[in-house]
């Protein structure tokens, strides 16, 4: 018999492999038994339309209630066909060159009907789509269904939910399950199906019971071999060598605590505890650093960068733009003072230097800053992706810290460490929290940390919806507003999605200067609010726009003369989302708020409230009541609690793929598993993978489990992790 590696062209043959492959994905038997149907149509129950989606492939069971057919002109022959539901709901569809579909079709007839929903004279239907006849006597005609559940699968164009329901049929006739990958303890100890039995029961369900058990095992199969996946990581990184960073007691990091203007909150204090112990270690450390905007994750990442200048090594701080690395260069300096001006009239007696690296520099500045790194002069180094490229070396690399990790591929990220002369410690920081069992799954091979309190003198932000389609009044409340707070003495922030004219800059593609699939008008431009208002609404003021586009040294003269208060209304794209920090600023207007995600809202919204005055977030939007865009917003006024906001954009979202192929195009790993429906599966299977680990970290004993890693860390994401 097949094993479940075999190619699908050996058992059904080219002609329908080639689509499933081209079109879903599915290479082998076990890719087709793992392709899961998306729902089961009870027999005899006729499916809703109330919840098609334009665009997707979608199959329904309906009655037809009326067929016509035509010859449009030659060659082309029409039939239209008319279906209902449950509710009485009608929906029409266009079927080509069947003749015979008017005589198969007739009034009080039910099939199954498969195809792409789409828009005609402002009504849903399923074009030319194809159909599965069915008896109301003996239920489906094809034999292809036994039970009394009817499988429904992800289809495409090409491949019908039909063509999967009879190759599913096929191959479970044909295929050697082999070993259960599942250990006999762990299986039994959770009460657990076998997996045979298990995708048997997925794909030819008896009932409804048949399909939970089956989902529950199958469930556990993704967690479990994940987790695995990742304890092997950690055990792997636990064991490779790496460069203990102990610091001297009378260095920088004791000097710069002995001049700090401010008190460390408990969790900093801790966290920094934690680090300074992970760095004296003699294997590197891997860190994931989270916390709410403004927590003071870059004040902990420079604590432990001067612990291991202490030491002797180097410390390199990768930003995502330009205006954020220059915004850190500006801020290490600043924070340390005397103490980032060794060989400096003025320079303290402990002291090391900060360079910077960006891909504006002039050839001199990056001339200066690459000696500087090379010979280990500058104990800190500061960049964006030129700290990557050639010619960038460093004496001893000890620490790479990532900020905003999500800005940056794992190529990006790996081609920092690895110019390290020794394996360098991690420390990744991401502004974005994210809920515990997602962190623990996603970031499986990193420890986490999480900062939850704010610095004292943090003032609460009050975020509000102004819903331009109802309240249109309330856009030039809004502008009001900015002026109210600019005559306190105040900034204010306005952020639009797009810059403007044509193409964009190097964070984000200038998206929106045509409708949308959805009919939307262009997204509010930066180059078209800015002028509109400052002669309109803001007129008198001092306005000045910002995105991406500019010259660096024209973006940076913008932010210094606004952190100088010398700007009253910065108009700009999401350039600003991450580490400007400008204390002064208490009010932002995001336009458009709906073509924002949720931990981008939360994002840009940090950007006020760091002083000690009330700030205000205002979202401008055309979203209705009771659509997912308006629930997003709503959701965003309702909480600054980013770890819930987290949760309300995971849902949306679905989690992608944790393995990293979602970075690549390729489709899930995740078919069963939903990080927060499944939190108690992860746990439960981390605790598993972890005790299996420790007794067996190359898997010898558990052969049918190390190929189940293998089939699910295929070539690609194999590099992903060890990268990661």
């Amino acid at each position: 018999m097949a094993g479940l590696d075999t190619r699908l062209g050996t058992l059904l043959g080219d002609k329908t492999a080639k689509p499933m492959e081209a079109t879903l994905g599915l290479r082998t038997a076990g890719d087709l038994l793992r392709h899961y149907p998306r729902r089961y149509q009870e027999r005899g129950q006729l499916t809703g339309f109330g919840e098609l989606q334009v665009g997707e492939h979608a199959t329904v069971f309906a009655e037809v209630t009326k067929v016509s057919a035509r010859d449009i002109r030659p060659k082309l022959h029409k039939t239209d066909v008319t279906v209902k539901d449950d509710e009485g709901r009608t929906m029409t569809m266009a079927i080509f060159n069947r003749r015979w579909a008017a005589k198969e079709l007739r009034a009080g007839r039910r099939a199954f009907f498969a195809g792409k929903v789409e828009v005609f004279n402002n009504r849903v239907q399923l074009a030319n789509p194809e159909y599965q006849l069915v008896d109301d006597e003996e239920g489906v005609i094809s034999a292809d269904f036994a039970g009394q559940l009817v499988p429904i699968y992800p289809a495409s164009a090409k491949v019908s939910t039909f063509v999967v329901q009879r190759s599913v049929r096929h191959v479970l006739e044909m295929v050697d399950f082999g070993a259960d990958p599942l250990p006999p303890d762990v299986r039994d100890g959770r009460r657990l199906v076998g997996l045979e039995p298990a995708l048997r029961a997925i794909h030819v369900p008896g009932g409804w019971p048949d399909v939970q058990r089956a989902k529950q095992r199958l469930t556990w199969d993704e967690a479990f071999v994940l987790q695995v996946t990742l304890a092997q990581r950690r055990a792997a990184a636990r064991a490779s060598p790496g460069v203990p960073r102990i610091p001297r007691p009378d260095g920088l990091l004791a000097a710069f605590d002995a001049a700090m203007p401010f008190t460390l909150t408990d969790g900093q204090r801790e966290i920094g505890e934690l680090l300074a112990a992970e760095l004296a270690e003699p294997h590197p450390m891997h860190r994931l650093l989270q916390g709410e905007v403004g927590s003071g994750k870059t004040l902990v990442a420079l604590r432990a960068m001067l612990s291991v200048v202490d030491a002797g090594g180097q410390a390199a701080l990768l930003a995502p733009t330009e205006v954020l690395a220059q915004q850190h260069f500006r801020s290490i300096r600043s924070l340390l003072g005397p103490l980032a001006q060794a060989g400096e009239l003025g320079g303290a007696d402990v002291a090391t230097r900060v360079a910077l690296l960006t891909g504006s520099q002039g050839a001199a500045a990056r001339r200066t800053a690459l000696s500087e790194a090379a010979s280990g002069e500058a104990g800190l180094v500061v960049g964006t992706h030129a700290l990557l490229s050639e010619g960038v070396e460093f004496a001893d690399l000890g620490l790479v810290v990532v900020d905003e990790q999500h800005r940056f591929g794992v190529e990006q990220r790996d081609a920092l460490r690895a110019k390290g002369g020794s394996p360098p410690h991690v420390l990744v920081m991401t502004a974005t929290p994210i809920p515990r069992t997602v962190a623990m799954t996603v970031y499986g091979d990193l420890e986490v940390s999480t900062l939850t309190e704010l610095p004292k003198g943090r003032s609460p932000i009050k975020t509000a919806l102004v819903p331009v389609a109802e309240k249109p009044a309330w856009l030039d409340a809004a502008w009001t507003r900015i002026r109210e707070h600019v005559a306190e003495g105040r900034q204010a922030f306005v952020v639009c999605p797009r810059i403007g004219d044509s193409l964009g800059d190097d964070e984000a593609p200038d998206v929106g200067a045509a409708p949308d699939a959805e009919g939307r008008r262009p997204a509010v431009a930066v180059l078209d609010l800015a002028p509109m208002l400052a002669e309109g609404p803001l007129h008198g003021l001092r306005i000045e726009a910002l995105h991406g586009r500019m010259q660096p040294d024209a973006k940076d003269d913008v932010m210094r003369r606004f952190a100088a208060g010398q700007v009253d209304v910065l108009v700009a794209t999401t350039v600003i989302e991450v580490g400007v920090d400008v204390p002064n600023a208490t009010v932002m207007v995001v336009m458009d708020a709906d073509r924002f995600g949720v931990s981008q809202l939360h994002q840009l919204r940090g950007r006020v409230g760091r002083g000690a005055h009330a700030a205000l977030c205002l979202l401008v939007s055309e979203a209705e009541r009771g659509t997912p865009a308006r629930d997003r917003l709503e959701a965003v006024a309702a909480t600054t609690d980013g770890f819930e906001l987290s949760r309300v954009d995971l849902e949306q979202r679905r989690e992608g793929d944790v393995l990293g192929s979602s970075q690549s195009g390729k489709r899930s790993s995740l078919r069963m598993l939903q990080l927060l429906r499944d939190e108690d599966v992860i746990r439960e299977a981390r605790e598993e993978a972890v005790a299996l680990i420790a007794g067996d970290p190359e898997l010898a004993r558990h052969p049918a489990l190390a190929q189940a890693v293998r089939d699910l860390v295929d070539e690609e994401r194999a590099e992903y992790l060890e990268k990661a």
